[in-house]
């Protein structure tokens, strides 16, 4: 029997639908404002451990989480002193865009509360590069227990799903004429949804594309429509990928004038889909945001990306699932797993096999291999971890092992 999501089907027209958000959704503020404190930990030392979480609702932001930073307790200073909470909140809603007068939701006027402690040292004992008892070793361990997938498919030159790009090239978009001042009368919440046709598994066009943007009172829905077609969708999406069997749905409930926390409760992590491949690969359920690279959540995910787009540039697949697991304040992940929904073009035990010659999953390991210790997860926030190849700091999307896994697969 065939599994996976998205599973080979011959001849056969389907219709996928992913869908994005923009920054000022309550959501991605919340995961923005943790990747900014997680950043400005590791600024302050790259070994920091941190876990940090923000729920944001009205004019109340909370932050919260376990973050140890190994060199302030060397120089016998509290966090409090070296990682100024308030400052990095308003700093970020600001540059989200929550700065008009009219924002019950205001960089300079939301109330913020700090209920931030250390990491457990049960888990510090796990993690860290040191014996203890019952640990049985001394290397690195996983954060946690817990299973990651990494996927990669060659439908758009990024290697991603077709859905989810288009669906965060409207949200960028959209966000990039904001800040322009190009329009006036946008603000910062938003959603992005594109329904892509298969035919024989290749997109062949769009069905349907569904924006909801903020927008300033005073300003008419026609206005807002005609925008939205002739300036983002027109602008960013494939000509050919659209025609007049195209249906474009902007702000369908009429009026979206109330946004960001004020309209709805924000939480991170609660976009992992739109984090990751929008549906169409698997995700084993751990969110990224506001945590440091121990957590393999985040760092086994991103290596399972690495992976995946390595099978997929190396010409071995031209769809590619990866999947392992891990227990926490283990070394080694407890199974690696190469699923290529029959796209492969070599034996797929080859593909797994020298998937595991070619990389190395220790949690140590991972992090080296990526160079993940640097202050550069507020580049991740939005529109999607996966899929940014113009930036070298996003080292898992790089294809530089292709060429060692196409000579170990042979």
């Amino acid at each position: 029997m065939l599994t996976g999501p998205l599973f080979i089907r011959m001849s056969r027209r389907f219709i996928f639908s992913s869908e994005s958000v923009g920054e000022g959704h309550p959501d991605k503020v919340c995961d923005t404002i943790s990747d900014a404190v997680l950043d400005a930990c590791l600024t302050q030392d790259r070994q920091s451990r941190v876990a940090c979480e923000t729920y944001a609702k009205s004019n109340v932001v909370i932050v919260g989480g376990e973050i140890t930073i190994p060199k302030l307790k060397k120089e016998h200073k509290s966090l409090t002193t070296v990682l100024n909470i308030d400052k990095i909140v308003r700093e970020t809603i600001a540059e989200i865009g929550y700065v008009n007068e009219d924002d019950v939701f205001h960089a300079n006027k939301v109330f913020i509360s700090n209920i931030i402690t250390d990491q457990s040292a049960d888990i510090s004992q796990g993690v860290d590069q040191t014996d203890a008892a019952g640990k049985g070793h001394a290397e690195q361990g996983a954060g946690d227990q817990g299973l990651m997938f990494g996927f990669a498919c060659d439908e758009t030159p990024e290697l991603m799903p077709a859905p989810i790009m288009f669906a965060h090239r409207l949200g960028r978009e959209l966000t990039r004429i904001r800040k322009s001042g190009e329009c006036g009368w946008l603000r910062p919440d938003a959603k992005s949804q594109v329904s892509v046709i298969y035919e024989d598994n290749k997109p062949v066009g769009i069905s349907n594309v569904v924006i909801s943007t903020q927008h300033v009172a005073d300003v008419k829905h026609s206005e807002i429509k005609d925008f939205c077609i002739e300036n983002v969708i027109r602008k960013v999406l494939p000509s050919e990928m659209l025609n007049d069997s195209t249906e474009f749905l902007i702000n369908p409930t009429g009026r979206f004038v109330v946004g960001g926390p004020q309209g709805d409760t924000g939480l991170t992590g609660r976009k992992i889909i739109v984090d990751s491949y929008g549906g169409m690969g698997r995700h084993g359920g751990g969110a990224f945001s506001g945590k440091d690279p121990s957590k393999v959540d985040r760092s086994a995910a991103y290596m399972g990306r690495w992976v995946a787009k390595n099978v997929v540039a190396a010409g071995l697949a031209s769809r590619c699932e990866v999947q392992f697991a891990y227990a926490i304040g283990h070394p080694q992940p407890v199974s690696v797993h190469i699923n290529t929904f029959l796209t492969n073009t070599v034996d797929e035990e080859k593909i797994e096999n020298a998937v595991k010659s070619v990389f190395s999953f220790k949690p140590a390991d991972i992090v080296e291999q990526l160079d993940l210790l640097r202050p550069i997860y507020s580049k991740t926030t939005n529109y999607g971890h996966f899929g940014k190849i113009d930036d070298p700091d996003i080292t898992w999307e790089s294809t530089d092992r292709a060429k060692d896994l196409k000579a170990a697969a042979k």
